[in-house]
């Protein structure tokens, strides 16, 4: 069944199998867990190789209707594991057990692929391991260090419970249509942070973070007292210096200073 690549859904169907066998095959079921949530499945290029482990549980995410017909006709997985829903309004107890925990791979949609991410940091919970492919930049972004222009929002949320690694770049030949752009494959392996220091709760941290780097061109003086910080409160040393030279730790020292 032929299935055509849909650009409003950010659609390009990977055709390189060896690309998708490193995928399948970085997944290293952290914390013994063995179910896997592949998002965008389409043509079922990824989850052949997930498939082919022998040693995963796969459900599939799938907002397009066709892509769910062409996996259902192949049989590739049994009718109950594909979810024909868009993940962002998905509730993973559909799949799951409430609390009970799953990997998230794929290769992701790029016009969502930064959306997926934060629901990543919302399922932080429940997610031990997220493994899949992005364009390029944006998995550079992710695994980025301070000190870099491509370090950012997600880089510092993320990297607050994740240990994120970049693990190989895969070119616009392997894709139909292929994009404009190469993609890059990361892994996130969950750490042991359960509550950020400091008693911080993550949506104060993460308000904190994103008006710092909401005008990441001035000081962090300016920036967090144009989002309504009481600039007084910044610590000295912070208040000089720029969102991307603080590391993951000096923002959540920063969001403890501007508790209210």
């Amino acid at each position: 069944m032929y299935v055509r690549a849909k650009k409003h859904l950010g659609q390009h169907f990977l055709r390189d199998p060896d690309a998708a066998r490193r995928i399948a095959e970085s997944i290293t079921k952290h914390r013994g867990c063995c179910d896997v949530l592949e998002v965008g499945p389409g043509t079922g290029a990824l989850t052949r190789p997930l498939l082919n482990r022998g040693d995963l549980n796969i459900c599939a995410v799938e907002v397009d209707a066709e892509s769910v017909a062409n996996l259902n006709s192949q049989g590739l997985l049994q009718t109950n594991k594909v979810f024909c829903v868009d993940l962002l309004k998905w509730d993973p107890n559909e799949a799951y057990p409430e609390g009970s925990p799953f990997i998230v791979a794929g290769n992701f949609p790029y016009n969502i692929s930064s959306q997926i991410l934060f629901r990543v940091i919302d399922w932080r919970d429940r997610v031990p391991e997220c493994v899949g492919m992005f364009q390029k930049e944006v998995a550079e972004r992710v695994a980025e260090g301070p000190g870099s222009k491509s370090y950012g929002i997600l880089s510092v949320l993320l990297q607050s419970y994740y240990d994120i690694e970049y693990l190989f770049t895969v070119h616009e030949s392997a894709f139909a249509p292929p994009p404009k752009v190469k993609s890059g494959v990361i892994r996130l392996v969950r750490n042991d942070v359960t509550e950020l220091p400091y008693n911080v709760s993550f949506e104060h941290f993460k308000k904190v973070v994103k008006v710092a780097f909401g005008q990441r061109r001035k000081t962090l003086r300016n920036s967090l007292k144009s989002g309504g910080f009481d600039a007084i409160r910044i610590p000295e040393r912070f208040q000089g210096q720029r969102a991307e030279q603080l590391s993951v730790a000096d923002f959540q020292e920063l969001a403890s200073a501007l508790k209210h």
